[in-house]
């Protein structure tokens, strides 16, 4: 071929291969201050920070997003009101995070301290005050190999009233996920290659919504659902991921991005376990361990033993929480929903610990009566009752507050007007007393 001609195709073909860039997105969601391994040997905030940095050092441009929920779910979380989880949060080389449910658990207050903890940027679009203010930055721009990298922030638009408490929410209150992920992708078009939400929504509707309904947006990354994806979703050359929760599990999206055309070309997902086989790394670990250690001589008590293991939101697990609160509190029926177990209950021995991490919240009983003809479908489904006998039914405050929520109760009007016991004092007080269980 004449060297004039090759040089002049090669002079055309370069530019258009320069427009497409390779970017890594690291990704995780729904920590829940699940700082050191599970029993069954899996997670831990050391070995996640482990594998970010060996992640981070093999790749020309990285990014490490977190889709919500860093606190509540441990006993460092629930005693020190997730400040704690936080700190140690700033070791793990996050790029940007954005706000679950769960970081309002203590209290909306709480939640801004968290912001001022943070050394990462937090986004969320779509919490704002009575003017409209948003609570923190609705979004950041990060650049990573020269890759202009908007993120925008979104949380549940059920959150206030069904999801956390009127009063968590304090002076705040949430707009529509996909309406307000618009408004700002739009405004981050030009000035950006590639936009992606951090996402702590549901799912099955609004991140759909997102995918289908603006084009703007090439990636979503997830939070909320703690089981993750079987495989990378697509909708029209955008796409979206979400890892196992819990820090079990840290995602790798690998794009390569036309930069021009502000979209995607590939991209290539891979889930990667952080278990056993990764070693801590070891100024996170000593900072748990700190913690831990604050809270051992509280939790590291033996209360009784499990004759099987009880995997988290199973059946048996629930009936063993029901039955707790209804004995413990004199209550004919105790009702939880599936959400309220947060951890798995290990065959063999129980520490009073496997409890706190089972119910992190400090939620009380509630007790009312009604007529068995009175009763929802969601109690009457899984306990018969008469429709003229009187029943005692023990519930949350969460529960009862929240009661309409169809992940709840289902129905409204029902009042709880007796106050007994934290849940988890008398899940404790009852194990003690059986011994053995369930």
């Amino acid at each position: 071929m004449n060297r004039r001609l090759l040089f002049s195709l090669l002079l055309c073909f370069s530019p258009l291969a320069a427009q497409v860039k390779p970017l890594t997105i690291l990704h995780s969601n729904d920590l829940h201050a699940h700082l050191t391994p599970d029993d069954q040997d899996v997670g831990g905030f050391a070995r996640l920070a482990t594998e970010v940095r060996r992640q981070k050092a093999q790749c020309a441009a990285c990014l490490y997003l977190n889709a919500g929920d860093i606190v509540q779910g441990t006993p460092v979380s629930t005693l020190f009101h997730g400040a704690p989880v936080y700190q140690i949060a700033n070791l793990l080389g996050l790029d940007a995070s954005t706000l679950g449910n769960h970081d309002f658990d203590y209290g909306w207050r709480r939640t801004r301290e968290f912001m001022r903890i943070a050394h990462f940027p937090i986004v969320s679009a779509n919490v704002v005050d009575k003017d409209g203010k948003t609570m923190t930055h609705p979004y950041v721009i990060l650049t990573a190999g020269g890759i202009r990298v908007g993120v925008i922030g979104a949380i549940l638009g059920d959150l206030v009233g069904s999801v956390i408490t009127p009063e968590d929410a304090g002076p705040f209150h949430v707009l529509p996920v996909v309406e307000t992920v618009r408004k700002y992708a739009k405004e981050l078009r030009d000035r950006t290659d590639l936009i992606v939400v951090l996402a702590h929504i549901h799912d099955e509707t609004e991140v759909n919504a997102i995918l289908h309904d603006v084009p703007e947006v090439s990636v979503v990354v997830a939070g909320h659902s703690h089981e993750g994806y079987p495989a990378l979703m697509k909708v029209d050359g955008r796409v979206a991921v979400l890892v196992h929760a819990y820090g079990e599990q840290l995602g790798k999206l690998d794009l390569q991005v036309d930069v021009a055309a502000k979209k995607i070309s590939s991209a290539e997902w891979t889930k990667i376990p952080i278990d056993s086989k990764i070693a801590p790394a070891p100024d996170v670990a000593r900072v748990v361990a700190k913690w831990e250690s604050k809270v051992s001589k509280l939790v590291d008590i033996p209360i009784g033993e499990s004759t099987v293991r009880m995997e988290r939101n199973s059946p048996v697990l629930r009936k063993m929480v029901e039955r707790a609160m209804a004995e413990e509190t004199g209550a004919d029926i105790g009702w939880v929903n599936t959400g309220n177990q947060r951890f798995a209950i290990p065959k063999g021995q129980l520490m009073m610990r496997n409890i706190w991490n089972l119910l992190p919240f400090d939620n009380y009983i509630v007790m009312g009566k009604f007529k068995g003809s009175e009763l929802p479908p969601s109690i009457t489904q899984r306990y018969p009752v008469e429709p003229d006998r009187e029943y005692t039914v023990a519930t949350t405050d969460f529960t009862a507050t929240n009661q309409a929520d169809k992940s709840q109760l289902g129905v409204s009007g029902m009042r709880f007007p007796r106050t007994g016991p934290l849940q988890r004092d008398a899940v404790i007080d009852w194990v003690k007393k059986k011994k053995v269980v369930p």
